[in-house]
């Protein structure tokens, strides 16, 4: 007989069209029957802990947590590990060390293990996929994008705030004869970075964005706002400001949320970006209001779940080299990682904004690339 907390698991996932040992791709199948309880005790993070452990799996696992958040099943269960996770972001202002902590933990868990899953460039952040067939050509086509939306030319100097492994600061000054500066808090992607961007006149540097120093015609920041903290949203926009020419142009890439929150999913802050979470457009516009007149808002959040899938298929292709190095409970901490945003993105939880800001509005209007 069934105890009550299989059951109950049973018809939440019912909800969701989504069996317990099922034969389609997106059913559960169960390994362990302590799951029952630990998904009911601790939500999300019971969940992906317990795939984790090897206690259940999904031959279509993106398929089976796209269905659960279709059906709201993470907002039916709400555990002391969310509230935890909530009570730390609205009460601790991120110290100087924390992005750091960040850097260590997950920009340097291994070159290798990036550069298999990133393909020919190493940009970790959403591709453009519009006129894109690979994910090659969509990270190009991104980094494309990214300089014309800031109307780079030559002579300018410019600033990346989160810069990685500094494919877009060299894409900038390969393409458009720019000059200028990337910080990151990892010193793995710092290495690289001034490796790659070696003879071309860009200044890589390990520092935090509060560190900041010098002026600069445009900045732009992809993929690393998700990591400020709700607490740091205004003083982010405030340093970038100060930092920024009277006429220069912002553009702001990030992952963003539907609803405001002041904290990440447990199970992501755990494991995967320790203290990040999701702004949403009322926190982003009330942190920039009377600093930066909005020039253009963009989402192309659909593109995510393209560039994950491609993601996934590379860093899958690559375990057999990889797996010896970082052992199977890490192999599948990566895989739900992976689908679990896919499924964000696809389920439309989760968004992909570029905003380009001004500090006082473009004269005559800004026209917006596409």
């Amino acid at each position: 007989m069934p105890g009550r907390f299989e059951e109950r698991v049973r018809r939440l996932l019912a909800q969701a069209d989504v069996r317990l040992n099922g034969d389609r791709a997106w059913d559960l199948r169960v390994h362990d029957g302590r799951l029952y309880a630990r998904i009911l005790g601790h939500g999300s993070l019971g969940l992906g802990e317990a795939y984790m452990d090897g206690w259940w799996d999904a031959t279509a696992l993106d398929g089976l947590l796209f269905r659960l958040l279709e059906a709201g099943l993470d907002r039916r269960i709400r555990t002391f590990d969310d509230t935890r996770t909530a009570l730390v972001a609205r009460l601790i202002n991120l110290p100087r060390r924390r992005p750091f902590e960040v850097g260590r933990r997950h920009y340097d868990l291994g070159n290798d293990l990036y550069r298999a899953m990133l393909g020919r460039r190493l940009v970790y952040s959403c591709g453009y996929w519009r006129n894109a067939t690979d994910l090659d050509t969509a990270q190009e086509h991104k980094l494309d994008l990214v300089c014309r939306k800031l109307l780079l030319r030559p002579g300018l100097r410019v600033l990346d705030i989160g810069c990685g492994w500094g494919e877009a600061l060299r894409f900038a000054a390969e393409r458009h004869g720019v000059s200028g500066a990337g910080i990151t808090v990892s010193a793995e992607q710092a290495r690289v970075a001034q490796e790659l961007c070696h003879g071309w006149p860009v200044e890589i540097r390990l520092e935090d964005y509060r560190d900041l120093h010098g002026c600069y015609d445009r900045i732009f920041s992809i993929g690393m706002f998700e990591h400020v903290g709700v607490r740091n949203y205004r003083r982010f926009f405030a340093i970038v400001r100060r930092h920024l020419a009277d006429g220069g142009l912002f553009l702001l890439h990030t992952i963003a949320g539907n609803d405001s929150v002041r904290a990440g999913d447990p199970w992501v802050s755990r494991y995967i970006f320790p203290n990040s979470m999701l702004p949403s457009a009322a926190q982003i516009t009330r942190a920039l209001e009377g600093l930066f007149v909005i020039e253009d808002w963009h989402n192309f959040g659909a593109d995510y779940d393209r560039t994950l899938q491609a993601w996934r298929d590379n860093v899958e292709r690559a375990w057999p080299t990889l797996g010896a190095r970082y052992g199977e409970r890490f192999q599948r901490m990566w895989r739900y990682w992976l689908s679990a945003a896919m499924a964000s993105f696809r389920a439309r939880r989760a968004q992909l904004w570029q905003l380009v800001l001004s500090p006082g509005g473009q004269p005559g209007g800004y026209v917006a690339p596409r």
